[in-house]
């Protein structure tokens, strides 16, 4: 069936609900939110009996970060409640159920929904634990075959977890098209579940979890420690485990703990996990985490308007001030480099940090290799779970790989815990791994036929790190040139953080040459956790307090000219930022051809923060923009005033929807939603252009408004430092924007070349990196990571 969803409906509005109606709403849907009608409001009008539903999504609006990619995008959905409005699910073609966890009320409401929806509408619904069996039980032939579990991730938007999990009459097609529609529209990693408590992201993560707490107050170690070896040092979120606690609710962490135990009579190693009394005591005195605004930490102002962070203190049940853990291991394993690199030092380690660590992924280890086939046939699902439900940026069982198979084996019976049978039949038929990449294709173990198998659904990515090794074509220290096959390249930065230094300009620039000369196209993308934050700082702070301004300007003369190179090669330049795309970044993408970007895309000129002006053509590339064709002379004004500002606020766009609004991208460039297909369909427009019969463009000129423009700029300027809103610096900066964009001191309206406004731009650029102010910022940002303001 050629199944279209074009109208969902969303029962119920709280923080999940309206989190799920804003991420469809954001892909494009049409939802219809229903809640309960408002108290007392028998009677009274449609707005004040939908003020419940209303004033959910208005909260949700607020939030911060957005759980919608543009505001604008909320007007597709309506709002309602479930007494007026539940009869109009007969419009929808999926209706999804996100009420509260109670089996009896989810049951009643389900077999309204059976009476109303018309004949293969889809019905899923959204729990974190209340079996799928129990809700459909009683209800219609056409509503249980249409019927499954589909469970996303708070906050919906940005976590890539969506499970779906099959009832037992649902019909095999209604869970290919969930499989394929949470992936392909919704951006979602895709995991098939079992129907057992927990399914497997909270079975395995809450698992994980309560051990980490119950082996901290049993090896004796703080919180703070136990943050620190949990957290980014594992390549997890850098709350690690109790901050993570007090974000996501302490009550929530401890009811699906005593969830699992209460339905969970036979999993030995879930039964076992001992009560913590500091937990306990959380619970008791409601200090439920952020929402409460005290967990295991808390932070509050003094008189002064500082701000204190308290920490509990398990043995005491005081809290006392935060100070940083002072953990040797943690800094000789950070100085291993990468995860695999850690690990082996980590474990090796006699003190309770090395305690901690060896008892936990003990633990992990066993427990994850006896819930399979419980909780899933393939072993990957449960680390695909983790790596996008929890953030880590390793599942367990590549874990497990990097330490080695037998050793965790070795390591699980040391600490008195039972590894799963197929484990041990899969070292003992000689396959030594749990992964391997073949032919740029990774295979799995599948211990149900003894033989390693393509995981599903590769076809539609490009992986990069499976083709590296045997496609690189050229590379240097900071970037590769790989070959995607089919005539296009792809270059990849590989600098510290993606930063944009002279091995990053080198690479661009050779790689375009290779391109033009053998090959049909080019994208430049990478996935590593973001595209690029910008320009190498330390470099260009280096060159200007050596007041090496020779040196510097003929840097900044070859970054802007590696933009021009990219926007008049003889070959289609495809650019596929995603996450943190700023300064540079953004100034390589609006050079290219086209621009496919990730959703999630955060990009803008952000370089005023440490100021400076965009001086790799981006001041002159929102100029050329704001004034190309032939509007009005006072529409022309106006564009240019928002870029100007776009500049001079350093505004980021904070998605890719967000940076068409702002004219970072265009109407030509591509949205993609899930960002694991980007490379992919970034190859497929680089063929498609070369297929049209690819020219590049013809150099633009473009007529500049002179001084008359520019003395509106510096006149606003002026009224910001008067009204206390900017400093002297930030005046000074704004009018070296403003300088650029108009064209410099010309006396009236004058057409120019692009080069005329690169080498301003430049001007002003050098200009900036001379004040004493500029490289207190720049030093500020390379020490704390913020601009100073000055």
């Amino acid at each position: 069936m050629n199944r279209k969803i074009k109208h969902v409906t969303v029962l119920g509005s709280g923080v999940m609900g309206s989190g799920i109606a804003c991420h469809l709403a954001g892909n494009g849907i049409q939802v219809l939110m229903l809640d309960m009608p408002a108290k007392d409001s028998e009677g009274t009008d449609k707005k004040t009996r939908n003020s419940v539903a209303q004033g959910h999504l208005n909260n949700a609006l607020k939030s911060n970060p957005s759980p919608i990619y543009d505001k604008s995008f909320a007007s597709r959905i309506t709002v309602g409640n479930f007494e007026d409005d539940l009869e109009k699910i007969k419009n929808s073609d999926w209706v999804i159920e996100v009420i509260v966890e109670r089996l009896d009320i989810k049951q009643s409401m389900f077999e309204k929904v059976d009476k109303l929806r018309k004949p293969g509408t889809l019905v899923t619904s959204n729990t974190s634990g209340i079996p799928i069996h129990l809700m459909s039980e009683g209800r219609s032939e056409d509503f249980q075959k249409h019927f499954c579990g589909t469970h996303f991730f708070n906050p919906p938007r940005y976590l890539k977890l969506f499970e779906v999990i099959p009832g037992p009459k649902t019909d095999k097609s209604v869970i290919d098209f969930f499989m394929s529609y949470g992936e392909k529209f919704l951006g979602k990693t895709t995991v098939l579940c079992k129907d057992t408590p927990g399914f497997i992201g909270n079975r395995i993560g809450v698992y994980s979890m309560a051990k980490i707490m119950e082996l901290t107050e049993e090896i004796g170690l703080t919180i703070e420690e136990a943050d620190s070896l949990t957290g980014d040092l594992l390549n997890r979120p850098k709350t690690g485990t109790f901050k993570l606690g007090d974000l996501v609710g302490l009550d929530t962490a401890f009811n699906v703990t005593k969830g699992l135990q209460a339905n969970l009579k036979d999993d030995d190693m879930v039964q076992a996990l001992k009560d913590s009394k500091t937990l306990n005591y959380l619970i008791e005195n409601k200090f439920l985490g952020d929402k409460a605004k005290k967990g295991f930490y808390y932070k509050e102002k003094d008189t002064g308007g500082n701000v204190n962070r308290f920490v509990l203190n398990y043995e005491t049940l005081g809290y006392e001030p935060t100070k940083q853990p002072k953990l040797p291991i943690v800094s000789a394993a950070k100085e291993a480099g990468s995860l695999k690199n850690r690990l082996p030092i980590l474990l090796k380690d006699q003190s309770k940090a090395g305690e901690l660590i060896r008892k936990h992924y003990a633990s992990l280890f066993a427990y994850v290799s006896q819930r399979v086939p419980e909780i899933t046939d393939v072993f990957y699902s449960i680390d695909d779970a983790m790596k996008t439900g929890y953030a880590w940026k390793y599942g367990p069982f590549e874990n497990w790989d990097f330490l080695g198979v037998q050793k965790g084996i070795d390591l699980v019976e040391s600490e008195g815990y039972k590894v799963a049978d197929w484990v041990k039949e899969m070292l003992a038929s000689g396959n030594e791994s749990f992964y391997k990449l073949e032919n740029g294709k990774q295979l799995f173990y599948n211990q149900n036929t003894k033989t390693y198998e393509p995981i599903p659904g590769q076809d539609a990515f490009i992986i990069l790190n499976n083709i590296r090794k045997e496609k690189t074509v050229w590379s240097n220290s900071e970037s590769a040139l790989i070959d995607l096959g089919d005539g296009i390249l792809n270059f990849e930065f590989r600098s510290k953080m993606n930063s944009l230094g002279g091995g990053v300009l080198e690479g661009l620039n050779k790689s375009i040459d290779i391109a033009e000369k053998d090959y049909r196209g080019l994208v430049v993308g990478n996935q590593a956790d973001n595209f690029s934050v910008g320009a190498n700082l330390a470099m260009v702070m280096m060159m200007a307090v050596e007041q090496d301004w020779y040196e510097l300007n003929m840097a900044i003369a070859m970054f802007q000219q590696t933009s021009m190179k990219l926007r008049y090669s003889s070959i289609p330049v495809i650019a596929a930022p995603f996450g943190m795309t700023l300064g540079g970044g953004c100034e390589f993408s609006m050079h290219a051809d086209k621009i496919v970007a990730a959703a999630e895309t955060y990009i803008g000129l952000v370089e005023v923060g440490v100021g400076l002006i965009p001086g790799g053509g981006g001041t002159k590339e929102f100029a050329l923009r704001a004034l190309k064709g032939t509007l009005p002379d006072d529409v022309k004004t106006n564009h240019l005033r928002n870029y100007f500002m776009n500049i001079a606020t350093a505004k980021v766009a904070t998605s890719a929807h967000e940076a068409k609004q702002m004219g970072i991208l265009t109407d030509k460039d591509i949205i993609v939603v899930n960002k694991d297909r980007q490379i992919a369909e970034a190859k497929r427009q680089a063929i498609v252009l070369d297929e049209l019969g690819y020219t590049p463009p013809v150099p633009e000129k473009v007529k500049v408004l002179g001084n008359e423009a520019m003395g509106m700029f510096y006149v606003g300027t002026d009224q910001m430092v008067a009204g206390g809103y900017a400093s002297e610096h930030d005046r000074k900066i704004a009018n070296k924007i403003g300088y650029v964009m108009t064209g410099g001191n010309l006396s009236e309206q004058t057409e120019v070349s692009e080069q005329y406004l690169l080498d301003l731009e430049r001007e002003a650029f050098l200009s900036l990196c001379g004040e004493r102010k500029t490289l207190e910022r720049i030093g500020g940002m390379l020490k704390t990571g913020k601009p100073v303001r000055n």
